[in-house]
């Protein structure tokens, strides 16, 4: 399921919660409606005759383990319709952010593979007539190599740098690409805004500190779970909460502050979903401006390509030119 098709889902949810439908009637209604695929409506089925919960059913039809984490707090906290809301807004914002960074690669992609090709007809064809030979026919000859073999080859790291932290444990591998240039702002900022969000619904609905850390460790997340194990030992062994948020590298240092100053005012649940919002309105406009950046960069190598084109034509016809002057 898409992230469009999953935002869709749960406005659907949203507005049939809010009419007062109850979980069974949400999935008879889909069923009826035709709104959402029978293979997924059968599936919300067999979750139901299996007395699971609304997360659960979610999970079951494909939804990631961060929203199925949101959904099983939300039945705790009991903000179910601004739980709902809330994913809503993610995953349409996400679903945008997809279809912009689409829009923005595909025309220059396509450009750069018909630079690819026109590279293999100028090494086969062309090249061989020229008399004379220099760096830019040399790296025009070489490029089609060189361009698949970088591509691969980039792949190829990305694919063992994904299992290698496969591998560690969650909080480590957050912590590790927490210190990454350039992508570690956006793992802090993302966690930052997920973790204040929850952190903020449960405490503002009353659930004490000792009864989230054990929430925590009953969740689906990985990462959810192994922070609530860490909590809970830091917390017996006599720090403060703001203390042991403080001590993660990949939340934001503000995250603590606001938590100690809303310990302080006796409103840090009020103090951590306004925070929270406000991280993920920074998180999302930061995600907009690096995609814009991606297609003057494609263009400007696109440019340089093309400049190494002329010269590998041009360069030796004047050198013919200037010896037979």
């Amino acid at each position: 399921m898409s992230a469009r098709q999953q935002a869709k889902l749960i406005q659907l949810f949203n507005n049939l919660f809010v009419s007062g439908f109850t979980l069974g009637e949400m999935v008879t209604f889909l069923r009826r409606s035709q709104l959402l695929n029978d293979s997924y409506t059968s599936q919300m089925e067999a979750s139901l005759l299996e007395g699971d919960s609304m997360a659960k059913m979610m999970a079951a039809v494909g939804f990631s383990d961060t929203i199925v984490t949101q959904m099983s707090l939300a039945d705790i906290h009991g903000n179910t319709q601004k739980s709902l809301t809330k994913i809503e807004s993610y995953l349409r914002s996400m679903a945008t952010l997809k279809k912009k960074l689409v829009e923005v690669a595909t025309y220059p992609i396509i450009l750069l593979s018909f630079l690819v090709l026109i590279m293999i007809g100028l090494k086969n064809y062309l090249i061989p007539q020229l008399d004379g030979g220099n760096l830019a026919t040399r790296l025009v000859a070489s490029f089609p190599l060189l361009f698949f073999a970088f591509l691969f080859g980039g792949l190829a790291i990305l694919a063992a740098c994904y299992l290698w932290l496969r591998q560690m444990s969650r909080m480590r591998a957050a912590t590790l690409l927490s210190k990454l240039p350039f992508i570690g702002s956006y793992v802090k900022l993302y966690l930052t805004a997920y973790y204040a969000r929850e952190w903020g619904n449960l405490i503002g609905q009353g659930v004490d500190l000792s009864q989230i850390v054990r929430l925590m460790q009953e969740q689906k997340s990985q990462l959810f779970n192994e922070i609530g194990r860490d909590l809970e030992e830091k917390l017996l062994s006599g720090q403060t909460f703001c203390e042991t948020v403080l001590s993660y590298p990949f939340f934001l240092r503000e995250l603590g502050l606001i938590i100690e100053y809303g310990e302080v005012k006796a409103k840090l649940g009020a103090e951590l979903d306004i925070y929270a919002d406000e991280t993920w309105e920074t998180f999302f406009l930061r995600l907009q401006k690096a995609t814009q950046l991606i297609q003057p960069l494609i263009f400007i190598f696109v440019a340089l390509v093309i400049v190494m084109i002329y010269a590998a034509m041009l360069l030796p016809m004047y050198q013919n030119m200037e010896f037979n002057v």
